[in-house]
């Protein structure tokens, strides 16, 4: 019979500082279940949230990306969005809440723009059980490969 192996292993309380939930306006179903859980998370770790949704340029057609007012309105409807989100939060117990709107592909944004200039160490995503290419839970592969920080999948 052979001898039990050993792992030298302790497990230590994990405590994160500030999470950043991506918000998809095109698919609320499962944003609002990773609102729901991240809100739950900023709560018990009384931590900052950040509250990201991406202006998805790509969905534009050309009238509409070379028209300003069309994609300023647009820009307006994600900001007015957020507020919403925002207010959720902090009605729920989230004592501080920043909402962020960017403008591109959502993963490429968020890697690139969002978590550098907020700097959070999880970041949660809602992700369609049917993916659909255009939706930022598609894109939740992309932020667990680039992110550099935790990345949770809600479903």
């Amino acid at each position: 019979m052979s001898e039990k192996r050993q792992l030298n292993i302790e497990v230590e309380s994990m405590h994160y500082q500030k999470l950043l939930i991506a918000i998809d306006d095109d698919d609320t179903t499962s944003s609002k279940r990773a609102f729901n859980y991240a809100c739950t998370v900023a709560k018990a770790y009384q931590i900052p949230m950040g509250i990201v949704s991406i202006l998805e340029t790509g969905d534009l057609n050309i009238y509409q990306s070379l028209s300003p007012n069309i994609v300023a309105d647009r820009r307006s409807e994600i900001a007015a969005d957020l507020e919403i989100y925002v207010q959720k939060a902090q009605e729920f117990g989230v004592e501080e809440v920043t909402p962020f709107v960017g403008e591109g592909n959502p993963g490429h944004v968020i890697v690139e723009e969002i978590i550098p200039s907020f700097q959070p160490d999880l970041v949660i995503v809602g992700s369609k059980t049917k993916p659909s290419k255009h939706l930022i839970g598609t894109h939740a592969s992309y932020l667990s490969k680039y992110a550099p920080c935790s990345v949770t999948v809600v479903r």
